[in-house]
C-alpha cells in the first residue's frame, strides 16, 4: 500500500491550502494509500542555523519530521504563494529535514520520493508562480515531481466562508484526481513498499 504524507505550508488555523490538500487527500485514500496528514504546527522548529546545531544538537522535532518523512514515500504538498515563492516556514522544514543528522544522511528522507504539489490563492493566478520553485527544491533533493500540478485561482469564491466542503464540483474533481495519480504512480514505483530509505543497515 503507498504511503503518502499530506503537507500544508501554511501555518493558518483554516487556510485555504489546507481545505484544498484535504480534498486531494481524499482522492488518494479512495485509490487505496495510507495518507498521514500532518500540520507543520506540530513540528516548531527555529530558524536553521549550523553553529546552533553544533553547539545544541539537531532540533528534536526536526528529528520527528525526519522521521515520519521516512516512513513514507509519497508527499502530497498544498503551498500558498509568498512573494512569489514558497513560504520561510516550509523552507525552513525542508531545509531542516534534508540535512544530515545522527540517524539520517543528507537528503536521505527525501530521495526518490514522489511528490504532488498544488498552491491556492484569491488571486487570479492561483499562487501557480510558487510551484516552480518547490518543484526545483524538491528536484534538488532527489523528490521525482508530478508533471501535473494544480493552481486554484479565486479560492475564496470556491468555498463558503470557513466551511471545509467546496462548492466548486469540477475544481474537486480536479483536486481528488491529483491524489489519485499520485497513488497510481507510487504503485508503479513503490509496489507495497512501505518505507524508502532503510537506516537499518
Amino acid at each position: 500500500m503507498p504511503k503518502i504524507i499530506a503537507i500544508a505550508g501554511s501555518y493558518r488555523e483554516n487556510s485555504y491550502n489546507k481545505r484544498v490538500l484535504n480534498i486531494a487527500v481524499e482522492g488518494a485514500r479512495e485509490a487505496g494509500a495510507e495518507v498521514t496528514l500532518i500540520d507543520l504546527r506540530d513540528f516548531p522548529m527555529p530558524i536553521l542555523n549550523m553553529d546552533d546545531v553544533d553547539a545544541n544538537g539537531f532540533d528534536d522535532n526536526a528529528a520527528r519530521f525526519q522521521d515520519i518523512l521516512n516512513e513514507h514515500n509519497g508527499i502530497l504538498i498544498a503551498s500558498p504563494e509568498y512573494n512569489g515563492s514558497i513560504p520561510g516556514g516550509l523552507k525552513n522544514a525542508i531545509d531542516w529535514a534534508s540535512r544530515q543528522s545522527d540517524k539520517y544522511k543528507t537528503n536521505e528522507v527525501f530521495r526518490g520520493k514522489v511528490a504532488a504539489m498544488i498552491t491556492a490563492s484569491p488571486g487570479s493566478f492561483g499562487g501557480i508562480r510558487c510551484l516552480n520553485h518547490l518543484r526545483g527544491v524538491f528536484s534538488i533533493l532527489g523528490v521525482n515531481v508530478l508533471p501535473s500540478e494544480i493552481a486554484v485561482g479565486f479560492v475564496g469564491q470556491k468555498f463558503e466562508g470557513d466551511s471545509p466542503d467546496m462548492t466548486d464540483d469540477k475544481m474537486k474533481a480536479i483536486l481528488k484526481k491529483l491524489g489519485t495519480e499520485l497513488v497510481t504512480m507510487l504503485k508503479k514505483t513503490h509496489g507495497d513498499i512501505g518505507f524508502v530509505s532503510d537506516t537499518s543497515s
